[in-house]
């Protein structure tokens, strides 16, 4: 997240009547810096911000429509109250807790892992990408599937794997079962493929695309999870080849939009997928559609395609549509399925997505 913070005193963000009410440029300048600080809070997903985040959010309610105002106030509570001393009481779990424990963290061997990577007992379920305003499936997302009796869903799998220092090869094994699944799809669909900067980095990949029958131009690499700036030059060039074939690349946005909008400018992607907490209950929260609409015209400018991912009921899809989000997926549009069967009935399906009255718009996929 961005460590600048402007400096917001009473007189800027409440002017007397007798102020000169300053220019458009400069209103939406500070608009802009206030939405960023609110931003930066909210995906701040430390438990030691639990209240202050609920606190900002009933400020926000309180004041609909004005977030300077909103944040004034809450940044005012803040100075009137006494945080705790450390070591007392109030203090978050010691790091001991078995509750605040990873659950990866009871397997610091793992044969099964072991076993999963030996005989690739793991599988590919592709979910259902849409064109928000065609109402058309355009591409699919692969998910990894585990053949296990014990239902541990796969970032259970993927933690595991991590503290056990096989992550990369587990990608690697969920990358090769997504590629030869995928010759399965309609062939007029792309393929999200969900792969770490790691990953991106090790020269395996390029090696596994120049083996893979899937053309390069129906793949798109997204890239998830935060990675440093200084990291950016070097995953642009390890992609530069593979994107020079034709392969696309997407961005998954997590955390503060303003944070990551710098890594995006530097890599250039194709695509940029919306973090779930930027859609979830986005109806009802005007705030967050400021937001949503803000990276709709930063993506229009840079010529990338903009997704929304874990759409999960119409008020929500409707709202995203209107707001000029472009692509989504989600358990309201369709489930991931294993089953090739399920994937054929993808090739020309049409629905009725949103509502008619949405301002839908068109950008280029």
């Amino acid at each position: 997240m961005s460590t600048r913070k402007p400096s917001l005193t009473n007189a800027e963000m409440r002017a007397s009547p007798e102020t000169v009410e300053p220019p458009l440029e400069q209103l939406r300048g500070l608009r802009l810096q206030v939405l960023e600080i609110i931003d930066e809070v909210l995906s701040d997903s430390s438990q030691a911000t639990d209240a202050v985040r609920e606190q900002l959010r009933q400020h926000i309610a309180a004041h609909p429509g004005r977030p300077e105002e909103a944040l004034l106030e809450h940044l005012s509570s803040l100075r009137s109250e006494q945080p705790a001393p450390h070591g007392e009481p109030d203090d978050p779990a010691p790091q001991g807790d078995p509750d605040v424990q990873h659950p990866a963290s009871q397997h610091p061997s793992s044969p099964r892992l072991e076993a999963v990577l030996r005989d690739r007992m793991l599988m590919t379920a592709f979910q259902p990408v849409f064109d928000l305003a065609r109402a058309t499936v355009v591409g699919a997302e692969a998910l990894t599937r585990f053949v296990s009796d014990s239902g541990d869903p796969a970032d259970y799998w993927f933690a595991e794997a991590e503290d056990s220092g096989l992550r990369t090869d587990l990608e690697f094994a969920a990358l090769e079962s997504g590629l030869e699944a995928a010759l399965k799809l309609p062939p007029h669909l792309f393929v999200a493929l969900k792969l770490s900067p790691e990953v991106c980095l090790d020269p395996r990949l390029p090696v596994l695309f120049e083996q893979t029958p899937v053309a390069p131009d129906r793949v798109i690499l997204e890239i998830s999870g935060t990675f440093p700036q200084e990291q950016a030059t070097s995953l642009d060039a390890a992609v530069a080849p593979l994107r020079s074939a034709g392969v696309r690349l997407s961005i998954e946005n997590t955390g503060s939009f303003f944070a990551g909008a710098s890594h995006i400018l530097r890599l250039k992607p194709e695509m940029i997928k919306l973090d779930r907490n930027l859609t979830a209950a986005l109806n009802m929260d005007p705030l967050r559609q400021e937001l949503v609409e803000a990276e709709v015209v930063f993506a229009r400018e840079i010529g990338a395609a903009l997704t929304a991912q874990r759409i999960e009921t119409k008020d929500e899809l409707a709202t995203l549509a209107g707001l000029g989000v472009s692509l989504g997926q989600g358990y309201h549009l369709g489930r991931p399925s294993v089953q090739p069967r399920e994937w054929a009935k993808w090739r020309g399906r049409a629905r009725h997505l949103a509502s008619s009255g949405g301002r839908f718009r068109t950008t280029r996929t």
